[in-house]
């Protein structure tokens, strides 16, 4: 409703990154919510352990296989055959699991930065950078700039602020934060946390 991007994380796809990332989402949500990821097994097993049963959650898998007509060889890729909603948590309403959204929003960041292309000068070749630079996105994103359809942004439409932020806002944040990244925190067994 508000497109607002709450929370993002520059890491790995394992599971000790999943549970750096919904731990960090969990925390600025009000309540039990409804939840959908792909179906990647780090984010399946990190929803059970984050949230512990307070969530509505239903992975949306995607169905791969041979296409139709095709002539796929070895190191051709699979085609999408399609993809099924999976009941995994709590009681998620089906016709709301999607992730049309967030790749939207993939692509929007995509489209915005060159951080992402290869073989060009503006790829992060650090992570500190990348993370850096997405961060900025995102604060832009959400405060700086307004949506056609919104007519606002998304900060403003979720009541975060109620005033349009310009660059220097910006700026001035991160002059006064200037806090080093942290690396995630390695999670062994339920319950059990080591640095």
């Amino acid at each position: 409703d508000t497109k607002l991007v709450f929370s993002h994380l520059v890491g790995g796809r394992d599971s000790d990154w999943a549970y750096e990332f919904l731990l960090d989402v969990k925390a600025r949500l009000p309540g039990r919510v409804q939840l959908t990821s792909d179906g990647h097994k780090a984010y399946t097993s990190a929803v059970r352990w984050t949230f512990q049963g307070d969530v509505d959650y239903a992975p949306l898998v995607k169905i791969y296989g041979p296409g139709p007509g095709s002539n796929a060889g070895k190191y051709s890729p699979a085609a999408c055959l399609g993809a099924k909603p999976k009941r995994m948590t709590g009681n998620p309403e089906m016709k709301h699991v999607s992730t049309s959204y967030v790749e939207r929003q993939n692509l929007t960041m995509r489209m915005h930065m060159r951080r992402f292309t290869r073989l060009t000068n503006g790829f992060s070749k650090k992570v500190e950078n990348h993370a850096n630079a997405i961060a900025l996105h995102f604060a832009y994103y959400n405060f700086v700039r307004i949506h056609q359809t919104l007519r606002v942004t998304p900060a403003m439409a979720a009541g975060v602020t109620d005033r349009l932020w310009e660059m220097a806002d910006l700026v001035a944040i991160v002059e006064a934060a200037d806090v080093p990244p942290k690396r995630p925190t390695t999670y062994k067994k339920q319950g059990q946390i080591s640095n």
